[in-house]
């Protein structure tokens, strides 16, 4: 089973949207952390940004909480500097024994006036390539 969650501050919903596009490419409904792991994700999406150059400790409690029902992780962010969270989730799910693929996607995101709408066409574009991806390798099975 895939699970889909995912953490925003934003007012913008920049990360929001990214968790609504995989979520309508799956058909698969795409919950805030708030939304504790109800079954074992053989798959869990999770899409999220950085913030202050770390991820929320929102996101970390989500991990800490549901560690035991996340098989593999994805991780999928959007962050104004364009950087990636990768690196700080998988210290997380290093910490926690949590199965992270290497595989990760991430895109800038428009933030006051920095990166005027982003994540646009191409950004989408480019998850839309990724998911694809992750589902030929066999790592998500639709």
């Amino acid at each position: 089973m895939i699970q889909i969650r995912y953490f925003t501050k934003s007012k913008k919903g920049n990360t929001k949207k990214l968790a609504d596009f995989i979520s309508n490419k799956l058909q698969i409904e795409a919950l805030d952390v708030t939304n504790k792991l109800d079954e074992s994700a053989d798959i869990l999406i999770l899409v999220n940004a950085l913030y202050a150059n770390n991820i929320d400790k929102e996101v970390k409690l989500f991990l800490e909480v549901n560690k035991d029902n996340i098989k593999k992780l994805v991780n999928v962010c959007s962050s104004a500097s364009g950087k990636s969270t990768y690196k700080r989730v998988k210290k997380e799910c290093d910490r926690l024994g949590i199965n992270i693929l290497e595989d990760n996607y991430s895109t800038k995101a428009s933030w006051i006036f920095i990166n005027k709408g982003r994540p646009n066409e191409k950004d989408f574009n480019r998850l839309d390539e990724f998911i694809d991806i992750i589902i030929k390798k066999g790592d998500i099975n639709e």
